[in-house]
């Protein structure tokens, strides 16, 4: 009779001990490496901080209350007709106010703080790299350099660098966790976000808007260097027999793949970003050939509707037909 009872312990225990292996998880966000990232990581804290002042104390008086005025405790005053006290109606509504008005003054200052628009203040002068989505992989344009790469970027540590980022597909989301905030990218829209490596090392990139089913493997990295790497790299990537133009060079470059090789390109064409940005523009300039950029066909609105109207009017038809069958 006692087997169950030592089963269930057994099976306590093992769950205690896998919840051990959570120990060894990591948050990418709260271990920043970024001047974007610490700022973050503290108002996370700080927000959680001043919650805590609700959260803890509710917790500890449902559990001091429902011991004290247990059944069994005679020593407890029983007082049923009590209804209200001035007391506790300042404290439950004052003392939220108070920390709402605290999270309100820290978020509007932090939103301005932390604009993804917002040029980092340096000395060192800003580098810019152009980010575009694909299906599904990155490509990265230095423009300065007159290189590029798929899936993996880098940059000086304390340097501010600007991503300029749009999309040649559907909408994604750029985002190295470690480094700081995410911003949207679309296609035929030119955003950007300033951010800035504190520590020298490798961080993962990634998107975080789904965008079909090579989204998991729409993952880079990116590598914070020393002055020093940085040019070597920057040299290493000039060395590379493969060049990338527009726009026939990035037509085969945008076929779908996912978990793509890292790809180096010693040469880019001139203006290579903003030409794919106003090709999803209604009106470019013919000139400039963006017309033959690779994107998904446009559907016309009054050929849709046509084309609704004929499948409601053959189904109208065969329903008419399978009515005059029954009838006979």
């Amino acid at each position: 009779m006692q087997q169950p009872f030592y089963w269930r312990r057994a099976g306590t225990l093992v769950l205690l001990a896998l919840c051990l292996l959570l120990a060894g998880c990591s948050s990418a966000l709260m271990d920043p490496k970024g001047v974007i990232g610490e700022t973050q990581r503290s108002l996370i804290l700080s927000s959680f901080g001043l919650m805590l002042i609700v959260v803890i104390p509710v917790i500890v008086m449902t559990i001091v209350f429902g011991w004290y005025y247990r059944r069994s405790n005679t020593m407890a005053e029983y007082l049923p007709d009590w209804a209200h006290s001035n007391w506790i109606e300042a404290i439950v509504w004052l003392v939220p106010v108070v920390i709402v008005a605290i999270l309100g003054v820290i978020t509007w200052k932090s939103s301005h703080d932390l604009d993804p628009h917002r040029a980092l203040e340096s000395e060192t002068a800003e580098l810019e790299i152009q980010a575009v989505a694909l299906d599904w992989k990155w490509l990265f344009i230095y423009p300065e350099q007159g290189i590029a790469t798929v899936n993996e970027v880098a940059f000086p540590v304390d340097t501010p660098v600007r991503f300029r980022v749009s999309s040649g597909s559907v909408m994604n989301s750029f985002f190295i966790p470690q480094l700081g905030s995410q911003i949207y990218a679309m296609a035929g829209m030119d955003n950007d976000v300033h951010l800035q490596a504190s520590e020298i090392g490798t961080y993962g990139g990634r998107s975080t808007n789904y965008s079909g089913a090579g989204f998991s493997g729409m993952v880079f990295d990116a590598h914070a260097t020393s002055e020093e790497d940085f040019d070597a790299w920057v040299a290493e990537v000039a060395q590379s027999p493969d060049t990338l133009t527009y726009p026939e060079g990035y037509s085969e470059l945008a076929e779908r793949s996912s978990f793509h090789p890292v790809e180096y390109f010693s040469n880019v064409t001139p203006e290579f970003y903003e030409r794919l940005v106003s090709s999803f523009h209604t009106g470019s300039d013919p000139d400039t050939d963006t017309q033959d950029a690779p994107r998904a066909p446009a559907i016309d609105s009054n050929e849709a509707y046509q084309t609704t109207d004929n499948q409601a009017d053959g189904e109208a038809e065969d329903g008419q037909t399978i009515s005059n069958e029954a009838g006979e």
